[in-house]
């Protein structure tokens, strides 16, 4: 009976496995907010490309014909 006792005091007294819990709940945080992150940063960068695109359509010329170049801002592909 001592020995159960013995026991529960010492798995009363360890704190490993709840300083593992609030470590895992910090990673987890700080991992959504970078996603978060990186996705705003994203659109915004798209956004910034799509609008250059469409400023700069038709207005380039190309090296080998001569003519004025094109942006699809759709495809993000140009000429």
């Amino acid at each position: 009976m001592s020995n159960l006792i013995e026991m529960a005091r010492q798995f009363h007294d360890d704190e490993n496995g709840a300083a593992m819990v609030e470590y895992s709940i910090l990673i987890g945080i700080i991992a959504g907010a970078a996603i978060l992150a990186i996705v705003a940063i994203g659109g915004w960068v798209s956004g910034r490309f799509t609008g250059l695109c469409g400023i700069l359509d038709g207005k380039g010329l190309t090296a080998t014909a001569g003519t004025s170049g094109t942006c699809k801002a759709t495809t993000g592909t140009g000429t």
